[in-house]
């Protein structure tokens, strides 16, 4: 049985209402054609109202969609010829993070990006989609090669943070994610980043610094969860809700504060609703992004790069 969110309630209860009628329509002699026609505009009406003034923890909620479409959900849809490869040529594979190549409108790309599983036993293996150092190190591996190839690199970030647990600590989680900012920072190839689900502190970071950032309606990106987020201000976990309304982490937000180029708008009730559909709005940012920057130099992308996230946040120089 599929989940369904608090504020999606009513919209599902007059699915079913709907339903119930063809149904009884279909297997008896009486005409409801004219009441099932008035609660399909009601329908459509309560959707535009529910789904076109989500709150941020709604969105949240939507982020974290059991069913909400992953890395390789995306690929299937918008890549052919894709190989995976694993390992870091250090400790070995985390499922976590997937990377690989493929062809994107005939042309060669690499693909990197945060894995979740859709149940518990493809959760577990692949850690909930929180990477070890070995999957941030065999990201970077696989964009240096990238970088020798001359492929743009395509990288979809979906991650609650960085795996915390010790055995990550012992094997250099802070070195691993630093080094993939400061690798990615001068890559002389297009990185376009594109946040699918969760974007977790610098667990999302480690793959998400690029040339673009696209954002899909409903996802967040955050320097915390708004749970942890609340544990701090108020010593409350259970105050999620709360801090989410006032962290700033929906795609609006950030694409207010200069974080996001661009929102990619996700179909009326989430991603998961279609992913085929879903795919192709994507695609369309995609598309645009690579050819304008598959136009400019070498230098010019790097420097445009560094004036990009020069621009974000505000600093002063001490004289």
């Amino acid at each position: 049985m599929k989940q369904v969110l608090d504020f999606e309630k009513p919209v599902i209860e007059l699915k079913e209402k709907i339903a119930e009628l063809k149904k009884f329509t279909s297997d008896s002699d009486i005409d409801l054609t004219d009441e099932i026609s008035t609660l399909e505009k009601r329908l459509e009406r309560l959707e535009d109202d529910i789904y076109g003034n989500l709150k941020p923890w709604d969105r949240v909620q939507m982020a974290r969609y059991p069913e909400r479409p992953t890395t390789l959900d995306y690929v299937g849809e918008l890549f052919t010829d894709f190989i995976e490869f694993h390992g870091d040529r250090h400790f070995g594979d985390d499922e976590a993070i997937v990377a690989g190549i493929a062809k994107y409108k005939q042309k060669s790309v690499t693909i990197v990006g945060h894995q979740r599983g859709k149940d518990t036993k493809e959760n577990i293996r692949r850690n909930f989609g929180m990477p070890h150092p070995e999957g941030y190190r065999k990201a970077l591996r696989h964009m240096q090669q990238a970088e020798k190839f001359n492929r743009p690199i395509i990288s979809f970030i979906d991650t609650k943070g960085a795996y915390p647990g010790k055995a990550a600590e012992e094997r250099g989680q802070s070195e691993a994610i630093a080094r993939n900012l400061v690798e990615m920072a001068g890559l002389k190839v297009p990185i376009i980043c594109i946040v699918i689900g969760e974007g977790g502190s610098g667990g999302a970071l480690g793959l998400g610094v690029g040339d673009r950032i696209h954002m899909l309606e409903n996802s967040t990106y955050s320097v915390i969860s708004p749970e942890g987020a609340a544990a701090l201000l108020w010593k409350d976990s259970n105050q999620a809700q709360r801090a989410a309304e006032s962290m700033g982490i929906t795609s609006y937000d950030l694409k207010k504060l200069g974080v996001v180029d661009q929102i990619i708008p996700e179909l009326k009730g989430g991603a998961h609703r279609s992913i085929k559909e879903q795919s192709e709005k994507i695609d369309t940012v995609l598309a645009a992004s690579l050819e304008e920057l598959q136009s400019l130099t070498t230098n010019e992308l790097i420097e445009n790069r560094w004036e990009k996230y020069k621009q974000i946040g505000e600093y002063k120089e001490l004289e």
